[in-house]
C-alpha cells in the first residue's frame, strides 16, 4: 500500500481532477471557466480602483465593500491557477505542499467572505437603526480592528484542520474529486482515524454556516423592527434599498455553501459531476456576482465607475 505523511521522504503529489467523464472537451469548457474568472477579476479589480480614487466613497459601507472586493479577489486568484491548468494544459499534479497551501488560503478566502457579510449586516444595522452616531460607532480605527479581527478569526479557523489533516497518513488513490484543493475532498483519501478532523470540521461547519448568518438574521429582524417604525413609506423603500445588494451577496454566498456541505454530507454517492458543479458555483458565484450586484444596484459605485472610465478616456 502506498503510504504518505508530511514527514516522508518519498516524492508526493495530488492528482487534481477536471469535469469527469468531459475530458475530452476540457478545452471548450475552458472558455465559460476563462469568461467567469475575467468578470471576477475586473469586476472586483474596478470596485476596488473605484472606492480608492473617489473620495466620497471613503465611508463605512465602501470600505466594508472593498474587504469584500479583496476576498473575492483572493478567492478567484487562489483557484485559477490550478483550474485553467487542468483544462488547458493537462496539468492535474499538483505537490503535497502546493495542496496544503491551496487549502489555507481557499478555506481562509471563503470563511473570510462569510465573515466580511456580517461586519457589513451590522454596518446596515447602525446605518439604519442608530443612524446619528453612525460616524462616531464606525470609525476607521473601528474599521481596522474588525478588518484584523476578521483575519485572525478566519486564520485561527483554518490552521487547526490543516495541521490536524497534515499529520495523517495518505494512502491507496492520491486522485482528488476537484481542480483545487478542498478538505472535505483531501479528507477522503486519508487512512487513519480521522474522528477529530470530522468533528472539528462540522463545529467549524456550524459556526460558519449557522452562527454567521443568525447573527445576520438576527440584524436584520432589528433593522426590520426600527424600518417598520418610519412613518413615511417612502423613507422606508430607500433604508430597504440600501440593504438590498448585502442582501443578495449574502444570498450568492450561503445558498451554494449549504448545498455544497449538504452534498459532501448526504450525498456521497452521488454522481461526482454533481460534486464538481456544486464546488465550482460554491467558489465562483461570489466572486463573479457580487461586483455585479453592487454595480447595479448602488447608485455612487455606478457613478464613481463611469468617472473612472470617462477619466480614462480623456487621459
Amino acid at each position: 500500500m502506498f503510504l504518505v505523511t508530511n514527514s516522508t521522504q518519498v516524492p508526493f503529489c495530488f492528482i487534481l481532477n477536471g469535469i469527469p467523464g468531459f475530458e475530452v472537451f476540457h478545452n471548450w469548457i475552458s472558455i465559460p471557466f476563462c469568461c467567469l474568472y475575467t468578470v471576477s477579476i475586473m469586476g472586483n479589480t474596478t470596485i476596488l480602483a473605484v472606492i480608492r480614487t473617489e473620495p466620497s466613497l471613503h465611508e463605512p459601507m465602501y470600505l466594508f465593500l472593498s474587504m469584500l472586493a479583496i476576498t473575492d479577489l483572493g478567492l478567484t486568484l487562489t483557484t485559477l491557477p490550478t483550474v485553467m491548468g487542468v483544462l488547458w494544459f493537462g496539468a492535474s499534479e499538483i505537490s503535497f505542499e502546493a495542496c496544503f497551501a491551496q487549502f489555507f488560503f481557499l478555506h481562509g478566502f471563503s470563511f473570510m467572505e462569510s465573515s466580511v457579510l456580517l461586519a457589513m449586516s451590522f454596518d446596515r444595522y447602525v446605518a439604519i437603526c442608530r443612524p446619528l452616531h453612525y460616524v462616531s460607532i464606525l470609525t476607521n480605527r473601528v474599521i481596522r480592528r474588525i478588518g484584523v479581527a476578521i483575519i485572525c478569526r478566519c486564520v485561527l479557523a483554518v490552521l487547526p484542520p490543516l495541521f490536524l489533516l497534515k499529520r495523517l497518513p495518505f494512502c491507496g488513490s492520491h486522485q482528488l474529486s476537484h481542480s483545487y484543493c478542498l478538505h472535505q475532498d483531501m479528507i477522503r483519501l486519508v487512512c487513519a482515524d480521522t474522528t477529530v478532523n470530522n468533528w472539528y470540521g462540522f463545529v467549524l461547519a456550524l459556526v460558519i454556516i449557522t452562527l454567521d448568518p443568525l447573527l445576520i438574521v438576527l440584524s436584520y429582524v432589528l433593522i426590520l423592527r426600527s424600518v417598520l417604525r418610519i412613518s413615511s413609506q417612502v423613507e422606508r423603500l430607500r433604508a430597504l434599498n440600501n440593504c438590498l445588494s448585502h442582501i443578495l451577496a449574502v444570498l450568492v454566498l450561503y445558498v451554494p455553501m449549504v448545498g455544497l456541505s449538504m452534498t459532501h454530507r448526504f450525498a456521497k454517492h452521488a454522481p461526482p459531476i454533481v460534486h464538481v458543479i456544486m464546488a465550482n458555483i460554491y467558489l465562483s458565484a461570489p466572486p463573479v456576482m457580487n461586483p455585479i450586484i453592487y454595480s447595479v444596484k448602488t447608485k455612487q459605485i455606478r457613478r464613481g465607475i463611469f468617472h473612472l472610465f470617462s477619466h480614462r478616456q480623456l487621459q
